[in-house]
């Protein structure tokens, strides 16, 4: 499930940059495919920082309400959570534990 979440997370704002610009919401006229896209990522990335600002504080401050409305406005009500992985070792660990200096 958390790499779905992690999808739709993705996916969804793309997808409301992508029909914010095209509807003209931005108030700038679109006359070229190569102006469209750099309008929508721009847009996609605004709306990503902006919600999951949102998403974040109102976590840190426990206003639940908010916080559900910026995650589902994500694309999902909750961020994905990984699972923890011990971190692999590195080669100065390893030699050391061959005995090697």
């Amino acid at each position: 499930m958390n790499v779905l979440a992690s999808i739709l997370r993705t996916v969804v704002p793309v997808l409301a940059g992508w029909v914010l610009t095209v509807t003209g919401a931005v108030g700038v006229k679109v006359d070229s495919a190569a102006l469209a896209g750099g309008i929508t990522a721009a847009v996609t990335l605004v709306y990503y920082t902006v919600l999951r600002a949102l998403e974040a504080g109102a976590e840190r401050i426990g206003w639940e309400p908010l916080r559900l409305i910026a995650g589902l406005l994500l694309g999902w009500a909750r961020p994905p959570a990984y699972e923890k992985h011990q971190p692999a070792l590195d080669l100065a660990e390893v030699l050391r534990r061959d005995g090697r200096p």
